[in-house]
């Protein structure tokens, strides 16, 4: 199983990005994915989740910004960043509760970077 990651880049303060995550390999059930974000020194931070029902949970420094949603046909989760501030320049990090069988693993992508700045 692997998770890929696209759209990261660097964008001007209030700009727009929208980041993308596809899960692929043997995939039976795909339960909460999201996206996580890291500054190099800082540990890593929630950014938002999305379960398998459609329920958000979005960190306080995102919500009315950045909106996450899942396409399930093609096991792939969204990331659509409004309003950007340099305070937002990370690599984000997806990651999805994926099952190849009985149980299920948390997956990690490799990381996109994303920069804010004019």
């Amino acid at each position: 199983v692997q998770l890929v990651e696209s759209g990261g880049g660097l964008v001007q303060p209030g700009g727009s990005l929208r980041l993308s995550c596809a899960a692929s390999g043997r995939i039976l059930g795909i339960n909460t994915m999201g996206w996580d974000r890291q500054v190099p020194g800082k540990g890593r931070e929630l950014v938002v989740t999305i379960t398998s029902g459609g329920l958000t949970n979005y960190a306080d420094s995102v919500k009315g910004r950045f909106t996450i949603s899942r396409d399930s046909a093609t096991n792939t989760v969204f990331l659509e960043m409004n309003s950007l501030k340099p305070e937002d320049t990370a690599v984000y990090y997806c990651h999805a509760y994926i099952s190849s069988g009985i149980s299920y693993r948390h997956y990690w992508g490799q990381g996109t970077q994303v920069t804010v700045s004019s």
